[in-house]
C-alpha cells in the first residue's frame, strides 16, 4: 500500500505525540502537503541545506528531522536567505519536511530515555516531574563510579572523541540526570534532584561554577552527540510501525551529518 505524508505523520504521533511539544516549539509538517505520496524517507537531526540537497538528489520524498526548519515566524520567504533556499529546494523537488522536536525529547522512549539508557542509567524517572513523559531523565547506576570513570564510560558507550567535565574528578556517582540537547534550562532541576552528575550539551561556564559550588559534577557531551543517537532508532521504529500497516516504504537514517564542531 502506498503511503502519504499524512500516514507518516499519523505514525509519528504514536512515537512523539505533538501535544507533548513545549509551547514555544514548532513541530509538525514544515514544508509540503499531507496527501503527497511517499516511498522513501530520510531521518536526520537537522534540515540543513546539505541534507535537504542530498535528499533531493536521492529522490527522497519526506525528510523527518529533530530540529525544525521553521522555528521563528517568517515575515517573507526570500530564496536568497538560508531558510528560503532550503524551502525553495524542497518545493522544487517535492520534498516534504517534518519535525519532531521537544515532543520527541519528552515522549516515553524518546531521546532522553535513549540517552539515559545508553549512559548506563536504570530506574528512569522524568527529571522535571512525576509524570511518565517530560523533559530530562533521572536514573541510577548499577554500581558507584567516580565522576571521571563515569565520564569515560559515557565516552566509550556513545563512541565520542571527547567529553568535558566539571567538578571533583573523584566525586562518587550513583545517581545521574540527563538532558538531550541544550541542558542549561534544567540545571536547577538537577541541583534539586539528588543526583550527583548532570549529563547534557551546551552547558555554560556559570553552570559549571554552580555545580562546583554544590559539590556536584557536569559531563558535557555536546549538543549533536546527545541527540543524533536517536536518528537510527527513530528510523527503525517508524519502519516497523509502517511495515505492520502493510505500507511499502523505505525509511533510512541520513548518513550525511557530522558534528559542526571539530576538535583540533
Amino acid at each position: 500500500m502506498l503511503a502519504t505524508i499524512g500516514d507518516i505523520i499519523q505514525a509519528m504521533e504514536t512515537l512523539a505525540p505533538s501535544d507533548l511539544a513545549e509551547p514555544w516549539d514548532n513541530v509538525g509538517l514544515q514544508v509540503g502537503k499531507r496527501d503527497w505520496p511517499v516511498r522513501t524517507v530520510w531521518v536526520a537531526l537537522d534540515p540543513s541545506f546539505d541534507v535537504v540537497t542530498g535528499a533531493c538528489e536521492k529522490g527522497i520524498e519526506l525528510l523527518i528531522t529533530h530540529h525544525p526548519l521553521i522555528f521563528q515566524p517568517l515575515k517573507s520567504i526570500d530564496f536568497s536567505t538560508p531558510v528560503g533556499a532550503i524551502i525553495h529546494r524542497a518545493v522544487q523537488y517535492r520534498l516534504g519536511i517534518f519535525a519532531a522536536h521537544t515532543n520527541l525529547d519528552n515522549a516515553a522512549d524518546g531521546i532522553n530515555d535513549v540517552l539515559a539508557t545508553r549512559s548506563g542509567l536504570k530506574n528512569l524517572q522524568v527529571l522535571t516531574s512525576a509524570n511518565e513523559q517530560g523533559p530530562g531523565r533521572l536514573g541510577t547506576l548499577e554500581q558507584s563510579l567516580t565522576l571521571t570513570s563515569f565520564a569515560r564510560m559515557i565516552k566509550e558507550r556513545l563512541e565520542l572523541k571527547s567529553v568535558k567535565i566539571a567538578g571533583r574528578s573523584d566525586l562518587p556517582v550513583n545517581k545521574a540526570a540527563v538532558c538531550a540537547g541544550s541542558g542549561s534550562s534544567l540545571l536547577n532541576h538537577f541541583l534539586l534532584s539528588g543526583a550527583q552528575v548532570y549529563v547534557s550539551g551546551d552547558l555554560r561556564y556559570h553552570d559549571a561554577r554552580a555545580v562546583e559550588d554544590a559539590n556536584k559534577g557536569l559531563i558535557d557531551i555536546g549538543h549533536f552527540a546527545s541527540e543524533h543517537l536517536m536518528v537510527d532508532i527513530l528510523a527503525r521504529r517508524l519502519q516497523k510501525i509502517l511495515s505492520k500497516k502493510g505500507m511499502d516504504i523505505i525509511i533510512e537514517a541520513c548518513g550525511l551529518e557530522t558534528d559542526p564542531f571539530m576538535i583540533i
